[in-house]
């Protein structure tokens, strides 16, 4: 999906922005708690930066573990598995 677009649901409802800094910023702000709280653009790119990083990192382990388990899918149970060592990492 290119830069900027967003996803939309049935009857043309916006659901989410899917630009990685529009996304980060929507997160970031849903756990800030003052609503004036800014972030500068390069803010917004090193914290997309590191998102992608921890998504990709999350999904390799994930993959290893079920490896190691002989499995041929990757499931939820795989990433919680990876999950606690993953945030001790990051």
């Amino acid at each position: 999906m290119p830069k900027g677009s967003a996803t939309v649901g049935a009857g043309g409802k916006l659901l989410s922005p899917t630009g990685p800094q529009e996304l980060t910023s929507k997160l970031l702000h849903l756990h800030f708690k003052d609503d004036k709280t800014k972030v500068s653009g390069d803010a917004l790119l090193l914290m997309a930066e590191l998102l992608r990083i921890f998504v990709v990192e999350a999904a390799v382990r994930s993959v290893r573990q079920a490896q190691a388990e002989d499995l041929a899918r990757v499931d939820v149970d795989q990433l919680e598995k990876v999950l606690p060592q993953l945030l001790l990492d990051f």
